[in-house]
């Protein structure tokens, strides 16, 4: 821990500098190569051996050994079929050097199956699959069909979590066991197999079961259902969650864990059971950090985006041996219980540090990323630009409008504007890094279009609501902010999200009249910008505009409203 503790210290150093903290800080970026193999459509297109076929609920259980860093275990699938017939073929995720031992369905084993790569394909044959009935007809969700694939072997091991992910096997500051997964990017068929695809979430959520040694304690997301004594020496957890969950946010934690427990009153008047499960050795340190932090982030955030998402599964930080990860209802915590991003304030502002990141930041991924899912990791920016832009608002419910806008500005010093923040589809590519930081100074850009905080914040929690446990694309987002706020942002959202290009405003003064017009933009942006300390608007196009301007104008000079996302230029 002691090493991991000071290379991250050290990252962190290096990442402020390079300004690639701001990706880094959160989800796991993949390779970042631009030439893609038929393994990149497998596992991050619908094919045909994926489409017939939709993940109702999952039931896994693992068994880790620590001293040959291995594990095994079995994973029965509940599914239901959106296309039924004859010789149905499956596609089932698992990464090498895993390998799945056998499958059982109908209890019978199944024989003709054949692996390409980091796939399986399943061959049913001439069973004849039946297609559930729709939504409509379905009075409650049938599980039709099941299937349970037996796996084991060696995962990929993490090298450098949770950045570059895989399971990770470390030891606590006393040389305990101590160990976990991170494979957001990477993908969870690094150590079980599943549909490995962020569009099917199972319907009807998950159960983990972990046994461990009963030295040692297992957790995971959701609900303890049962803790069961094997009489060999092990233990086997049993965690329960009911609602739907994304495949890398199911993740077992395994150490010498204690327990202690706090409660929320939401404002729907619900009681949120808060659980937090630390080494116990830090008890007193984390009673101290997450009893300051959890409750007045909750307070902000249901109060922008609406009722905590997952009451039924509850809310916990367990710790980890790496930074941190937005595991539903189960937060990876490894902040060392320091303020700010170990230590460090990314904004340069000075309100960075007043809160611990990873509290705020991994929490904010509830409702963006884990309550509102992508359906193809290409649109990230969705889960990381607004979960971003949760930190500005944290700050501006405790600390105002004017602080939120200095952390905002800091944050936006960290943008490369390397690549769009959109991906390519269907080959599992995220797009630039930028998605955390551009992403949120997009969002307070359109916030300042908007130009009424009031809406802003009903699109806001209406997102959560009408989107709620759902998947969608950037476009659903993007169209719903636009009808909500009852103006046209496409414009505003293809230069952000899909160019590198800031725009800027050109002006030119000659008497007392203004000219001025938008360049280096798309072709029809026509996005309104505001002066600086004042409420006058110009409205620029791509087209030279010219206005006779006010006294007040003449008498303050020309400057615009540092809260939108732009260059400005005095030409000639």
């Amino acid at each position: 821990m002691d090493t991991m503790k000071k290379y991250l210290l050290q990252s962190v150093s290096i990442f402020v500098l390079t300004c690639f903290i701001s990706f880094s800080s959160c989800a796991q970026p993949l390779n970042p190569k631009e030439k893609f193999t038929r393994q990149d459509t497998l596992r991050g297109s619908i094919t045909p051996e994926r489409a017939w076929w939709n993940v109702v609920h999952y039931n896994i259980q693992v068994a880790p050994d620590f001293r040959s860093k291995t594990i095994k275990g079995w994973n029965q699938i509940g599914f239901d079929v959106i296309t039924g017939g004859k010789n149905k073929k499956m596609q089932i995720d698992l990464q090498q050097p895993m390998i799945i031992d056998s499958i059982i369905f109908n209890k019978k084993r199944v024989r003709n199956f054949k692996r390409i790569g980091n796939v399986y394909i399943i061959d049913f044959g001439n069973i004849n699959f039946i297609a559930a009935k729709t939504a409509l007809q379905k009075r409650t969700p049938v599980t039709l069909y099941s299937v349970t694939i037996y796996f084991s072997g060696k995962p990929v091991e993490a090298s450098r979590p949770p950045w570059e992910g895989g399971w990770i096997w470390s030891k606590d500051a006393k040389g305990r066991p101590w160990m976990t997964v991170a494979c957001q990017g990477l993908g969870a068929s690094v150590w079980y197999p599943c549909k490995d695809h962020q569009s099917d979430e199972p319907d009807q959520g998950a159960l983990l079961q972990v046994k461990v040694p009963d030295t040692l304690v297992a957790v995971a997301n959701g609900r303890l259902y049962s803790k069961d004594d094997q009489l060999d020496g092990n233990m086997l957890y049993t965690w329960q969650v009911k609602n739907p969950i994304n495949n890398y946010n199911i993740v077992p934690y395994i150490g010498k864990y204690v327990h202690f427990t706090d409660n929320y009153i939401g404002e729907t008047e619900k009681n949120l059971t808060l659980d937090y499960w630390v080494l116990d050795y830090n008890l007193e340190k984390a009673k101290k950090q997450f009893g300051r932090d959890v409750n007045p982030m909750l307070k902000a955030f249901e109060y922008w985006f609406g009722p905590y998402p997952f009451y039924e599964d509850g809310f916990k930080l367990v710790e980890s041996s790496h930074l941190g990860m937005e595991h539903q209802s189960a937060i990876a915590y490894g902040n060392y219980y320091m303020d700010g991003y170990l230590g460090a304030d990314l904004s340069g502002s000075g309100w960075g540090l007043k809160w611990d990141y990873i509290i705020i930041h991994e929490a904010g991924h509830e409702w963006f990323a884990n309550n509102i899912t992508t359906n193809d990791i290409a649109d990230m920016w969705v889960h990381e630009g607004f979960t971003m832009y949760s930190e500005v608002l944290f700050i501006e419910y405790h600390w105002g409008k004017k602080a939120a806008d200095e952390y905002l500005q800091g944050i936006r010093e960290n943008i490369n504007n390397d690549r769009p923040l959109i991906g390519p589809y269907g080959i599992n590519k995220e797009g630039s890094g930028d998605m955390y930081n551009k992403g949120a100074a997009l969002l307070h850009t359109i916030r300042q279009v908007i130009n009424d905080d009031t809406v802003f914040r009903k699109i806001l929690r209406g997102l959560n609501s009408d989107f709620y446990h759902r998947t969608i694309d950037s476009k659903d987002a993007e169209k719903y902010i636009s009808e909500k706020s009852g103006k046209d942002l496409s414009k505003i959202f293809d230069q952000y999200l899909r160019t590198v290009n800031i725009p800027k405003l050109e002006f030119k003064v000659n008497g007392d009249n203004l000219s001025f017009r938008w360049v280096n933009c798309v072709k029809g942006f026509n996005m309104p910008v505001r002066f600086r300390d004042s409420n006058n608007w110009l409205y620029p196009t791509t087209e030279w505009k010219t206005v006779a301007m006010t006294s007040d104008l003449i008498e303050k000079g020309i400057s615009f409203d540092k809260n939108f996302y732009i260059r400005t230029a005095r030409v000639n």
